[in-house]
């Protein structure tokens, strides 16, 4: 197998980009030679600075893009319309050389409408300090986003160069020479491609290696001289690489890869001095020429050369690792590669502990990936059978009692199996990812087995997992075994706690380390330096396992300071060290977990276990305070998605960390009021999202409910009020006498689009999520405000929240009628039916009792009537969200308990894995597809089903101050041991507990206690039998304050019997 031994992976794409720029027609076009800047303009996002001035050197005239990216996630783009149609097959190229950190470098063509681009995306670029030239092909541009959805551009409006932020700062770029020129059609001419030597044997003439006919083949003349094969495709060509696959004996052992678009000048692409025959994958990113030459100067035996195939891959191939490593995938051993490489979706969850910034993830198929975007170790076993992988072995995932966050992964193989746990140990910042393999024995008989525990440069996180980071592929230059530890890349120990039988380790030209395992072994080195950056490894381990017995290894990864805390670990073999460690982590997540106990039926137990489980998963993805969704894709801070995580956290007893949250996303509060919509490690990002105000207030209001936290409340009262004033500031945009005109008329009052809602991306709208989210805001500012004994201000965000209520409402039937539908809408501009935006009016809006009818009941049965098609298989749909799981929630407060639970019941079987507890931010009709599914687990989703679940035992009714328990409790829990049972349980109103269970067929007894205060409107339990109440008892009185649905409570502690008429139900 090689890659380019004498290359690294950024030389190969410099070299490659040389060759291509070498194969240009010559009627290349100037589009602008910046002998001036007329035309262009620059634009900054808030908090970013750009500028651009005309530059002159020795080498020509050029367009200087000076930037300021700060520290925050902005970005620059300089701009300059042109009209461009748009042939068949083309290129655009222009000089570039930089003196600034790795940020992303965006060259964009826009079409002449101003809505699609065209993209071609330079993630992290690292910018050349001399001139180079870059061409950018029409195969290598992407749709970046519009209407269009895709497709090809056919003409150009405007051509864009953009900086985002990668590691920010300041810096600058120049542009020179911008150009494009039209080229032949891409693809075969139907001309084939003439192969040539400079020697071959009769009947083994030169075409015959390009046959793909593995029984016949190009042989040399038997000379132990330098010899030459050669392939012209008679015109330039874009290609990706080779694979050659040598003949069994004579193969070239040093051999050079040559290019030339003349057949005169060559350039060497790739050289090797130690080939080992067999098949190379040669990796030629963004190659284009007529010649292909493989110059061979030392053969394996002195006997000539041989080539079986040469197969010249399309630019595809190697357009990136990922597709390099996917092709080599489908020619090995079914499971020797991981799961994505062939096409197929994976699904994982995380470990970590609380609060760090570095987490784990494992796989279905037991492939722990050590860090964000680091190696991964993958199990492997061997038999007399030979090599397991997981493509041969059943699979189950587990948790740790069902619900703690220590995942398992068990193989089965005939009988054989292997279980595979996780967990870390230690504080935030000084923690050590552990894992155990259990391999086991099932069978009659006695049987030696080989575990390996391989090293590879794959990442858990598939390639299409590709939001703010790249996903698969990863790179590993270095790994040395010092007799317990594998060191990777200097910095990163793998310390085997049991003692190895063997380590070995190889380059990319070597061949995979798989390529040893299916053999039983590993490489030979202990200590290899690979160019190409993809060295692969593994750990050895032998057994012989008598019947029915069982043998173990752990390992241990230091997430922080590796040599430090490697020297700390475990002694080699101590086995009894890690299972300490093991239960240390256990105890503390039951400590942690079972703050706030919820005791149902077995039937029902897996809704607890996943509740405790996503508050775990919650804590886990923390980085310090910044509370986020996920671990990779998503290792960012939202205030709209913290703040409903905030939530979920209070209501599960946990309290510091919403805190901590809060106080520090304070602190990047602009002066004027505005809220980030989102900060990460550059700081806050500048994308308008225009529901940041409301959702940052309403996390405080929250927070002080469940606290009473007066001080708190008072250190962010001033960031309150500031963040009123700008949300009033921005509705005044919408204000003014453009707004009153008619066509209009359904925008006055409301806020200015934004994209919070990321269906509206492509497109900002005036959505109403961000109406309802400042609604929120402003309610809750103003019931703050008196708590706070701000009179002024109560009285003025008292008279904001009203006048924005009215200009809210009026909108929506406006557009109602507008476009002429039955159900809320979720924007003005689309009237688009969106039932998940519109329950955020219901929680956390709290406007049910405001919302206009009939088009709140449409909205929801619409949404169910389409979830039954779904559920049913007989939607078109390909994917959901399960941020739907928020639904559930609105069930309940619609008082449609039968549908909240079909709808719970729905998603816990949709679990993916079922056994992790969790969920994905999408999830594909065919779970197998290799498609974007967001972080796993995704705690923004996982928020709202705590916050969903909560409300089937306990919601506060804003609309008139009562505190609503068991809305959500259905028959079968009461009338089946233990019943329900809720222990310290957080409310607006104090801590409570209850039980609720049937006495007979025609009762059932509540008891209600805990440092609970009534609430202005009281208690209210609802009734968990489908029949009418008859009678009410409260600590042994009657009473008559009850519905057909429900009582009303108006002390506790209290002792209540609900009587029902005879009956089935």
């Amino acid at each position: 197998m090689r890659g380019a031994r004498t290359w690294s992976l950024l030389a190969l794409l410099v070299v490659m980009q040389v060759i291509g720029s070498g194969a240009a027609f010559a009627d290349r076009v100037v589009l602008d030679d910046f002998a001036d800047l007329a035309g262009w303009t620059a634009i900054a996002s808030e908090g970013t600075h750009v500028w651009i001035a005309r530059e002159s050197d020795e080498t020509g005239t050029g367009m200087r893009i000076g930037f300021d990216l700060n520290i925050g996630g902005g970005w620059v783009i300089v701009r300059k319309s042109f009209s461009l149609t748009l042939p068949e097959n083309y290129a655009f190229s222009f000089r570039l050389r930089g003196e600034a950190r790795p940020n992303n470098f965006e060259f964009k063509l826009v079409d002449p409408r101003g809505k699609n681009v065209w993209w071609r995306n330079q993630r992290d670029c690292v910018f050349p300090r001399e001139w180079q030239r870059m061409t950018i092909r029409k195969s290598r541009l992407d749709f970046a986003w519009g209407p269009a959805g895709g497709g090809e551009p056919k003409q150009v409006g405007a051509i864009e160069f953009a900086i985002s932020a990668g590691e920010g700062g300041s810096g600058s770029i120049w542009i020179g020479d911008l150009g494009f020129e039209a080229r032949e059609p891409a693809g075969q001419d139907g001309v084939a491609p003439e192969a040539q030597a400079s020697t071959f044997l009769p009947g083994h003439e030169p075409p015959l290696m390009l046959d793909q006919d593995g029984a016949t083949a190009w042989k040399s003349a038997p000379l132990p001289r330098e010899q030459w094969a050669m392939v012209d495709f008679h015109r330039n060509r874009e290609y990706g690489g080779l694979v050659i696959d040598w003949d069994a004996d004579d193969y070239a052992v040093a051999f050079e890869v040559q290019v030339s678009s003349d057949g005169s000048a060559w350039t060497t692409a790739y050289r090797t001095a130690t080939g080992h025959g067999g098949r190379d994958y040669i990796y030629m990113p963004d190659a284009e020429s007529r010649f292909i030459r493989l110059a061979m100067q030392r053969s394996s035996r002195g006997r000539g050369y041989g080539i079986v195939s040469l197969v010249v891959k399309p630019f595809e191939f190697s357009a990136s690792a990922n597709q390099f490593f996917g092709a080599i995938a489908r020619d090995a051993p079914a499971g020797t590669y991981p799961k994505y490489l062939y096409g197929k979706q994976t699904y994982w969850t995380e470990v970590g502990v609380e609060g760090d910034d570095k987490q784990a993830i494992l796989n279905e198929e037991g492939m722990l990936e050590v860090e964000k975007g680091a190696f991964s170790i993958e199990p492997f076993l061997y038999t007399d059978g030979g090599l397991v992988t997981w493509s041969a072995a059943r699979t189950e995932q587990s948790l740790e009692d069902g619900y703690l966050p220590i995942p398992s992964v068990t193989w089965r193989h005939n009988r054989l199996g292997l279980r595979v746990t996780a967990f870390a140990t230690g504080e935030a910042g000084r923690s050590t990812l552990l894992a155990r393999y259990r391999v086991e024995n099932h069978g009659d008989d006695g049987e030696p087995v080989q575990l390996f525990l391989a090293i590879r440069p794959f990442q858990v996180n598939p390639p299409w997992q590709s939001l703010n980071m790249s996903g698969g592929v990863t790179h590993i230059q270095e790994m040395r075994f010092d007799g317990r530890t594998v060191w990777v890349n200097r910095d990163k120990a793998v310390v085997s706690i049991t003692s190895p039988d063997h380590f070995g380790a190889g380059t990319f030209e070597e061949g995979s380390v798989t390529q040893f395992l299916v053999r039983g072994k590993v490489p030979p080195q202990t200590d290899v330096s690979d160019p190409f950056g993809f060295a692969s490894g593994a750990l050895q381990y032998n057994f012989y396992l008598e019947p029915r017995a069982h043998a173990e290894v752990d390992v241990a990864v230091p997430f922080h300071d590796a040599h430090v805390a490697a020297a700390g670990l475990g002694s080699d073999g101590n086995a009894a060290w890690v299972a300490e460690r093991h239960e240390e982590a256990r105890r503390h997540w039951q400590n942690v977990l079972d703050r706030v106990e919820i005791a149902l039926p077995p039937s029902a137990e897996k809704i607890v276990r996943t509740l405790k489980t996503t508050l775990a998963y919650i804590l886990i993805n923390r980085d310090g305070p910044a509370l986020r969704p996920g671990s990779r894709n998503y290792a960012r801070s939202w205030i709209r998605d913290g703040a409903l995580t905030s939530v979920a956290l209070l209501q599960l007893g946990t309290v510091e960390e919403v805190r901590q949250f809060l106080e520090w996303y304070a602190r990047y509060q602009t002066p004027d009021g505005k809220v980030p919509c989102c900060v990460d490690r550059r700081g806050a990002d500048p994308v308008v999202e225009n529901d940041s105000p409301g959702a940052f207030i309403f996390g405080i209001a929250e927070y002080y409910r469940f606290t009473h936290d007066v001080g708190f409340l008072a250190d962010m009262w001033p960031r309150v009020v500031r963040a009123v004033d700008y949300l009033s500031s921005l509705r005044k945009r919408r204000m003014t006498e453009e707004f009153r005109a008619p066509d209009k008329q359904a925008l006055y009052g409301l806020l200015p689009e934004s994209i919070s809602h990321e269906g509206y991306a492509a497109h900002p709208v005036h959505s109403y999520w961000d109406d309802f989210f400042a609604l929120r805001g402003l309610k809750d500012a103003a019931a703050l405000a008196v708590v706070v004994g701000d009179e002024d201000h109560a009285a003025k965000f008292a008279a904001l929240r009203d006048a924005f209520r009215e200009a809210l409402y009026a909108s929506i039937a406006r557009t109602v009628a507008d476009h002429g539908i039955d159900y809320i809408p979720g924007s003005v501009e689309l009237g688009d039916f969106d039932p998940t935006s519109t329950a955020i009016a219901i929680v956390p809006g709290g406007e049910l009792g405001n919302l206009p009818e009939p088009a709140l009941s449409r909205t929801f049965d619409r949404y169910w009537e389409e979830f039954e098609k779904r559920k049913d298989g007989a939607s078109d749909s390909d994917a959901y969200t399960p941020y739907e799981i928020r639904n559930v929630g609105t069930f309940v407060r619609l008082g449609q308990r039968e549908r909240a639970l079909a709808l719970l019941d729905w998603f816990l079987a949709d679990r993916r894995p079922v056994g992790w507890n969790e969920w994905a931010e999408i999830a594909w009709r065919d779970p197998t597809a290799p498609r974007f599914i967001g972080d796993m687990p995704h705690t923004w989703v996982g928020a709202g089903y705590v916050r969903s679940v909560r409300s089937l035992f306990a919601y506060e009714r804003e609309s008139d101050g009562t505190l609503v328990l068991a809305a959500g409790v259905p028959a079968a829990w009461v009338r089946e041991e233990p019943g329900v049972v809720v222990k310290r349980l957080p409310t607006h109103y104090g801590v409570l507990n209850y039980t609720l269970r049937a006495e007979g067929p025609d009762a059932v007894r509540f008891r209600l206690s805990g440092d609970l205060a009534v609430p202005p409107g009281k208690i209210v339990v609802s009734s968990p039998l489908g029949r009418p109440l008859r009678s009410v008892k409260v600590n042994g009185k009657s009473v008559d304050t009850f519905t057909a649905d429900g009582a009303v409570i108006t002390e506790c502690p209290a002792d209540v019997v609900l009587g029902y008429e005879p009956g089935s139900t």
